[in-house]
């Protein structure tokens, strides 16, 4: 209904809210709004010193290095290492300074620091920043041209950013982690709240609405976002929660809010449409248009108490005005809290009555009530912060291949690979302009940031050298809008920074924009922007993209289907240790930490869906691998969805139902996690299986429980641990049909017919 969402609230409330919603914990607006405080603060006390030019130009340029690089989740240790860089880089600035006047020396030392900095990054986050202030800082004396007569004043500009940087972070902006625990908790619900406005707008228009597929579409999308900002809270509570048991505390709320949700929602859609076989909202999998069809008549009469009872969870996670006018929200709110599994269930279709029982178990997870697991051993404050290690656990997957055998730490393959970069860079800047070499060079480094394949540099390159042609034109406008106005050059030049640091985690094409316009302003500033200045830059940046991929393909290189592979094979394993520790838990077993594992295998889902980009961009020229990874990718996140719900679902079983025990539920993930195995070890020998993935059979007759039962609880828990291993029984068959393995037809087998795909044959790599 319009008017009715989050996104129509009216007020200075509902826009803070939609700002909320779009940035969880507000982590990207702290980060720029740090950004341009200390660069903002530090100019100010050099200007009022009367520094001259190059001395403010090192302090900003300090000033922004300090804020950015400084990542640690908790206030200590972020403290411990600006004061560690305080000296690091005052040494830096020394050889810098000394090394300018020697131009093939300095950039000798110049590729060697930016080796250095990169090869110490698995000593851990400290070490990673520390090197990031030797690079960044010796570019800044070679961009400068800074001498050794100026190093008293140098010495002020980095101790007065540095101290800029402590003061803005620790006063200023200062933001604890139970804080942003706090904000990351707002967040999540108000993007709870989003996915419902849209259920809530489907359900109302129903099958034959005119924008029936918009608004499933909408549904998706807000899904998607809701999903991103739960992994959000798994990953900085995981680091940075002060007390681990309020930190866990919040991350079962956001799993069993996010899994209870989709769950509702995909009931309301499989109500709604029938005949569309929706077992995920992934927009992947997303099988052509949605055929509309007129509701049950009995359901008909039901669907308006759904849908009141949809609003009355909108009314729990929001302000009481959006409540329709005449609806007791507080009495469906409380009935549906106070619904029982085992009452008779209305005259309505099983579709219906499943959509019905998600509602009340979505208000259950919001009321954080869950009576299966009262009493039940819960895993101590320091088992539930320990996370494991990606340099740990996947220490198999860390070690490249190379060349004759050898075994080659990825930070070294890495730092070998950007060093050969830039100092190919050096040499085509010097050449092509050598009063802009540094574009190049920075360009060089950039690009390998967060990479690590060559398709993954190769798509980074892409975005980068499309957001500077735009940036160019964007900086040519602007500075024919201010004209001879320098306050409003400088300006725009301070909002470059702002969005520069606000967009680095949405999109890299935007951050490569406001990078260029800043350096547009800058130049508009000294009244030496030109034409011939911004095609350089975009020379430049073209050479440092070219540098960097030749350098990726010769020295070690990784390509896109090895990583691919090396990621799916960790997707699947962690799809086995989830399903293996749901029958453990279906068994009574009370140790280990299920809902963390099924993070973890969340998180390496999201790993594979980064190294996939290459691949999976509209402008791919590979139509068909493009097709095969889309595939490969839909599958993966519908047995990812069902194998948290099974997760969940465990933890939900009541201590009396034996689930566990159940010899045939025991031989279904048997057979599922022998099938994974097969899956697995193609994978991981890079070749092809002949074996078969085994079939089964004992699931759909076992969904097939009346609901009658005596033991109606019972029942239920069983048939959702049945629906969610006959769905992901379903995307395993699926995924090895797309892999081009042999699988199982499932219709001989008896159960519902595997996600299509089947005639994709290549690898996703």
């Amino acid at each position: 209904m319009p008017g009715t969402g989050l996104w129509a609230w009216p007020g200075a409330a509902g826009v803070r809210d939609r700002f909320v919603a779009s940035d969880p914990g507000l982590i990207r607006l702290l980060s720029a709004l740090g950004t341009v405080c200390t660069v903002l603060l530090t100019l100010g006390v050099l200007a009022a010193l009367h520094a001259p030019v190059p001395i403010l130009v090192t302090g900003a340029l300090t000033a922004m290095v300090s804020t950015v690089a400084v990542t640690e989740p908790r206030p200590r240790d972020q403290a411990l290492t600006l004061a560690a860089g305080v000296p690091v880089t005052l040494v830096i600035i020394v050889v810098g300074s000394t090394l300018t006047p020697y131009r093939v020396v300095a950039d000798v030392v110049f590729v060697l620091l930016i080796f250095a900095a990169i090869y110490i990054r698995w000593l851990g986050p400290r070490a990673t920043t520390l090197g990031v202030f030797a690079f960044q800082l010796f570019f800044v004396t070679q961009f400068v041209d800074t001498h050794v007569e100026q190093l008293p004043q140098l010495s002020l500009a980095v101790i007065v950013a540095f101290g800029s940087s402590a003061l803005v972070r620790f006063v200023v902006l200062r933001s604890p982690p139970e804080r942003t625990t706090a904000r990351l908790q707002r967040a999540f619900r108000l993007r709870l709240a989003l996915v419902l406005d849209a259920l809530i707008e489907v359900a109302e228009g129903g099958p034959e609405a005119p924008q029936a597929e918009r608004a499933v579409r909408e549904l998706r999308r807000r899904a998607a976002h809701l999903h991103a900002a739960a992994l959000l809270i798994e990953k900085r509570l995981g680091t940075g929660a002060r007390a681990p048991r309020t930190g866990a505390t919040v991350q079962r709320f956001a799993a069993d809010a996010e899994t209870a949700l989709e769950r509702l929602a995909i009931t309301v859609l499989r109500f709604l449409w029938p005949d569309a076989d929706i077992d995920t909202l992934t927009r992947h999998r997303a099988k052509g248009r949605l055929v509309g069809s007129a509701v049950d008549a009995r359901d008909a009469v039901a669907l308006p108490g759904l849908v009141s009872e949809l609003r009355a969870l909108r009314v729990a996670l929001g302000p009481a005005r959006l409540l329709p006018s005449g609806t007791d929200g507080e009495e469906v709110r409380n009935r549906l809290l106070g619904s029982r599994n085992d009452e008779c269930p209305p005259d309505v279709s099983a579709a219906m009555r499943d959509a019905l029982r998600s509602a009340v178990e979505f208000a259950r997870a919001m009321s954080g009530a869950n009576p299966a697991v009262v009493g039940r051993t819960s895993t101590s404050p320091e088992r539930a912060s320990e996370k494991p290690s990606r340099e740990v656990s996947g220490r198999a997957a860390d070690v490249v291949p190379g060349q004759m055998g050898t075994r080659v730490r990825p930070t070294t393959r890495t730092a070998l690979q950007v060093a050969t970069g830039s100092a190919l860079a050096i040499v085509g800047g010097e050449l092509l302009a050598p009063q802009r070499w540094y574009w190049a060079v920075f360009t060089c480094w950039v690009v390998y940031i967060g990479t690590a394949s060559t398709g993954d540099v190769l798509v980074r390159g892409y975005r980068r050298l499309i957001g500077t042609i735009v940036g160019v034109v964007a900086g040519f406008a602007l500075a024919a809008l201010v004209g001879e106005h320098p306050w409003a050059a400088f300006a725009l030049a301070v909002l470059s920074v702002f969005g520069m640091y606000y967009m680095t985690a949405v999109s890299y094409t935007l951050l490569s924009l406001f990078v260029t316009t800043m350096i547009g302003m800058l130049y508009t500033l000294l009244h030496a922007l030109t034409p011939d200045v911004l095609v350089v830059r975009i020379e430049e940046t073209a050479l440092g993209i070219v540098c960097g991929l030749a350098a990726a393909v010769l020295i070690l290189p990784v390509g896109t289907r090895e990583r691919t592979d090396r990621l799916l094979r960790d997707v699947l394993e962690r799809l086995r240790l989830v399903l293996t520790q749901a029958l453990a838990r279906l068994g009574g077993e009370p140790d280990g930490d299920l809902l963390g594992a099924a993070r973890a295998l969340d998180s390496a889902l999201d790993d594979l869906r980064v190294s996939l980009q290459p691949l999976i961009i509209p402008v791919s020229p590979l139509r068909s691998r493009r097709s095969t990874a889309l595939a490969v990718l839909g599958l993966l996140e519908t047995a990812a969805f069902h194998t948290r719900g099974l997760a969940v679902a465990a933890e939900r079983v009541p201590s009396d139902v034996g689930i566990g025990a159940d010899p045939d539920v025991a031989d279904e993930v048997r057979r599922i996690g022998s099938n994974l195995a097969g899956l697995i070890r193609p994978v991981a020998d890079g070749g092809e299986d002949g074996t078969p993935l085994e079939p089964g059979s004992r699931i759909a007759t076992r969904l097939a429980l009346s609901d009658n039962s005596a033991q109606a609880a019972g029942v239920i828990a069983t048939r959702q641990v049945l629906r969610h291993l006959h769905r992901l029984d379903a995307s395993i068959q699926g995924l090895a049909r797309t892999l081009g393995m042999p699988a199982p037809d499932d219709r001989d087998a008896g159960t519902a017919e595997a996600p299509r795909g089947s005639e994709l044959r290549q690898g996703c790599g």
